[in-house]
């Protein structure tokens, strides 16, 4: 920070959060887009340093939560403001994609308690999470709401629709809001059904590319090479469609089989005019799920997945001149908060700060 930021009569309170599990910055982006001042984040990752840092322009702490502790947070909050801790821890263990997987024992589970234990130490006024919706049924989720409510917060959590707070995408995620402040309530989203932001509206206005070509103007906007045989599959799928459209000899032999005759969002192209579906850290396969572009003969690029995630157009992900890494791009991407979704918290937040302040 630049500057101390100090709250008057005349100005709302400033909210000052610290973002744990930061990644490449989502939800730091939407709090931000809500005047939420973000004074650091935090991640194991080093990848998500350069995003971070390059964007939010506050610090970030190449540390893994579990050795974090109030002392590391300190110098960063802004002195006398409302401090909120807010995160997404890794959300793996609680996937759908996991369901019917003993996931118990994996190293991820026991984030949720440290970020408990972070709460305890730091004692913030608000307390945000994000996460995949079925971690709402588990005892480790009961857990940290027990937690919360134990050391004197008010606490909500929904699972919310992403279409309805303006991304242009099919997500569902778990958010959950406290305050020592009082009553706060997750925001409901705004748009309806026929409001919602669609592939066409978020992407449409990109330059072309061809398989396994790249803008030239932007190394992220790069279309993965299609194999001669999944260009003829992309070739004979229609938007919306799944491989159940194609010719018997462009079909895998999985697909004929029960197992895998349920997989029809695989191997298809998305719809212009709806919302995109899920952006995972796959996203730019057109082989694991409905990545197909609408219209060219290609997977979504990796700057289209980001702008499906609600990141802006311009948003830095690679330090100029550094090779751009797929892999580890698409991961901090499909992993990301949306922003959108981070900006209506904001919001709430802002909001609620601004009522317990006049009563």
């Amino acid at each position: 920070m630049t500057g101390v930021i100090e709250d008057t009569p005349d100005r709302a309170p400033v909210i000052s959060a610290v973002d744990l599990f930061c990644g490449a910055g989502g939800l730091s982006t939407g709090l931000q887009d809500a005047g939420v001042v973000v004074v650091g984040g935090v991640d194991i990752e080093a990848s998500c340093a350069y995003p971070f840092e390059t964007n939010i322009e506050a610090p970030f702490l190449h540390l893994d939560v579990r050795h974090v502790t109030a002392a590391h947070l300190e110098p960063l909050w802004v002195p006398g403001s409302v401090r909120m801790l807010a995160g997404c821890a890794p959300c793996q263990p609680f996937s759908a994609y996991r369901r019917g997987t003993d996931t118990s024992k994996e190293e991820q589970w026991p984030l949720l308690r440290e970020f408990a234990r972070l709460v305890r130490e730091v004692q913030p006024d608000l307390v945000t999470m994000e996460n995949v919706p079925r971690i709402g049924t588990s005892a480790i989720f009961e857990e940290f709401v027990a937690e919360l409510r134990s050391e004197g917060f008010e606490v909500d959590w929904q699972t919310v629709y992403g279409p309805r707070y303006g991304l242009p995408q099919h997500r569902r995620r778990m958010v959950l809001l406290a305050s020592r402040l009082g009553s706060i309530a997750v925001p409901a989203g705004s748009r309806n059904d026929g409001e919602y932001k669609s592939v066409r509206d978020a992407i449409g206005v990109l330059p072309p590319v061809v398989s396994g070509e790249s803008d030239p103007h932007d190394a992220l906007h790069t279309a993965r090479r299609l194999s001669s045989l999944n260009l003829q599959r992309i070739r004979a799928s229609a938007p919306g469609g799944s491989w159940m459209d194609w010719p018997e000899d462009l079909r895998s032999p999985c697909h004929n089989k029960a197992s895998g005759a349920s997989f029809k969002n695989v191997y298809a192209r998305m719809e212009w005019d709806k919302p995109s579906p899920t952006i995972t850290t796959l996203s730019n396969n057109f082989g694991a799920g409905r990545f197909g572009h609408p219209e060219q003969d290609r997977s979504i690029t990796l700057r289209e997945a980001a702008i499906l995630q609600g990141f802006p157009r311009d948003y830095r992900f690679i330090k100029p001149g550094n090779r751009l890494n797929v892999t580890a791009t698409a991961r901090l991407i499909g992993n990301a908060v949306p922003p959108p979704i981070a900006r209506a918290i904001g919001e709430a937040v802002s909001l609620h700060v601004e009522r317990s302040r006049r009563n």
